[in-house]
């Protein structure tokens, strides 16, 4: 009360307007913003678009995100399917298949189970294997072999397998009997928090549409609900659709965080913890977001849940930085870890940068009906390609990080369809996406690490179907991948053009090691020599900041999948 400041007496209160800060007015009497003559001295101003002369609801201005574009309104993806003819169609086995049987498979660890030989004899419920009958899987192929039982063994798991070869079954399948077998399986419907049983990360949203689509698949008629979080779609109809129930959530790490911090998601009944593509999910872009994933408060520690990553390529350094989050795990590889699909026939093209279009189009003027994916590694490539193909009468759609959801969702639908034979893509379609009849990869451009190309081949040539893969290689941009190239034909068996081998040998040692970063994981790092260690945290570290970051992998400039 003795205070002299803001005009003193009166009780300390300050004479100043409480809406201009000004002395010698109240507010109400205020001209400042439209103020005056009452209202409460507010602002007369739209809170939309900060005009004066209307009301929020009447604005007709577009409101502008943070990059200052239009701000789209909120999409609503369609209801997932129940029609079982829909949900059960997948890529058929092909003339390769039963090659599966000769792949060499290593399982490392402590006391790993026995392998199982068929779907029937794998202690699987009646219900799954009715699903997997009606998946047309007539046998296990070999990461499904040992995956299966390991994860029914409720062990941890790191597991390498080539592209195309079931890894999503291999883990699914094992979870879903568990979780529908167990007799404390909650119902879940109407919490506000949901608390699932078992959440699968992965890197593109596309690829977690496709996971959600295989889980509600062989979970068809029973108990389990299936659901998926992921950007770019509206977070109340997502919201409302997880709160009817939730025991198996797929979703991508940013999304899956922003539900988790709104408390709209808990991990403290969670019981499986998958990564799928998980030397993605643990490199620069996506390791902070996975570190605060398991760092949250709700995660049960590693031991006492089930920890399981798979992916087709596993660098040394990122097994090192994975072992971080598994408790005596065992590591199963599938062949060649690494290794291109050897279904896979590989051309190379040596061009110029403004050579390709001409080639492309070469290539694509027989394209009829078949599928061809094509890879740029620039968003703006992809819509230039995409338009050009257009205009040349061969139909083709694009997809990319700056295509809104709804047209990235309708692009893989035309594509999948066969309205739109060609797809023009950048790294979002790289990984594990799984569509029927993709007879054709092209590399319009190469990647920037070996890991990456054969993760983009694998599109095609899958559960032992043939495909071709055709790349574009140009001297000038591609050299430092020139030598992981020809290791990866001469472990496929297959031809190796005279120049290409020859820019191999020039190439020295300036070209990047077989294996992408960090080596090759050819085998589990447990069982190397002292000295090739290191400290599982250092190794995190110097991922995201540290000073080894380029034994990981350098994102290229397209490459634009979205954490959320």
């Amino acid at each position: 009360r003795d205070c002299t400041e803001s005009g003193g007496g009166g009780g300390g209160v300050s004479r100043a307007c409480f809406k201009c800060g000004q002395e010698g007015h109240m507010s109400r009497d205020c001209t400042e913003s439209g103020g005056g003559g009452g209202g409460g001295g507010g602002s007369r101003a739209c809170f939309k678009c900060n005009e004066e002369g209307h009301q929020a609801k009447d604005c007709t201005k577009e409101v502008l995100g943070e990059d200052g574009k239009p701000r789209p309104p909120p999409y609503i993806p369609p209801e997932p399917t129940d029609d079982a003819d829909t949900l059960f169609q997948g890529v058929p086995t092909g003339i390769n298949f039963s090659k599966y049987d000769d792949i060499h498979v290593d399982v490392s660890g402590n006391k790993p189970p026995s392998h199982i030989d068929s779907f029937e004899t794998s202690g699987l419920n009646r219900h799954l294997l009715q699903n997997v009958a009606h998946s047309k899987y007539t046998k296990p192929t070999p990461v499904q072999k040992y995956a299966i039982p390991i994860i029914l063994g409720k062990r941890d798991l790191m597991a390498c397998a080539q592209t195309g070869s079931g890894k999503t079954a291999a883990f699914l399948l094992p979870m879903l009997h568990n979780m529908i077998t167990d007799p404390d399986l909650p119902n879940n419907a109407d919490k506000m928090t949901q608390e699932p049983w078992a959440v699968i990360v992965a890197p593109t949203r596309e690829l977690v549409i496709q996971i959600g689509s295989e889980a509600r698949k062989f979970a068809y008629d029973s108990v389990i609900k299936a659901d998926v979080l992921y950007g770019g779609t509206s977070t109340g109809y997502q919201s409302n659709r997880i709160k009817k129930g939730c025991h198996l959530l797929a979703a991508t790490p940013g999304r899956l965080l922003d539900f988790v911090e709104k408390e709209k998601v808990s991990f403290s009944q969670l019981r499986y913890l998958v990564l799928d593509e998980a030397d993605r999910m643990l490199d620069m872009g996506f390791a902070p977001a996975i570190r605060k994933m398991v760092e949250h408060p709700s995660m049960p520690e590693k031991g006492a849940r089930q920890t399981l990553m798979f992916s087709a390529t596993f660098p040394e350094d990122i097994q090192r930085m994975a072992a971080e989050f598994l408790h005596d795990y065992l590591f199963l590889t599938v062949g060649m870890v690494g290794a291109a699909n050897a279904d896979v026939l590989q051309t190379f093209f040596k061009l110029g940068q403004f050579d390709k279009r001409q080639q492309l189009l070469d290539i694509l003027k027989n394209v009829g009906s078949d599928r061809t994916l094509v890879f740029v590694e620039q968003k703006r490539t992809a819509d230039f390609i995409a338009s050009l193909l257009s205009q040349s009468e061969i139909p083709t759609t694009s997809i990319h990080g700056d295509r809104l959801q709804r047209e990235r969702e309708e692009a893989l639908r035309d594509f999948r369809c066969g309205k739109m034979p060609v797809l023009v893509a950048t790294a979002v379609a790289a990984r594990g996406l799984d569509i029927r009849d993709v007879r054709h990869v092209i590399n319009y451009d190469l990647p920037k690490t070996i890991d990456e190309y054969v993760h983009r081949i694998g599109r095609t040539g899958r559960v032992g179907n043939l495909g071709k893969a055709t790349s574009f290689y140009d001297p000038e941009a591609d050299r430092d991948l020139v030598r992981s190239l020809k290791k990866i034909l001469i472990d496929a068996q297959q031809e190796i053009p005279d120049w290409l081998s020859e820019e191999a040998n020039n190439a020295g040692d300036s070209s990047v090691q077989y294996g992408g970063r960090g080596g090759f994981g050819s085998r589990d790092v447990r069982n190397q020599g002292r000295g090739r260690n290191m400290d599982s945290n250092a190794a995190f570290d110097n991922g995201f900041g540290g000073n080894n970051q380029q034994s990981f992998s350098q994102p290229a400039e397209a490459d634009d999948e979205c954490w959320d």
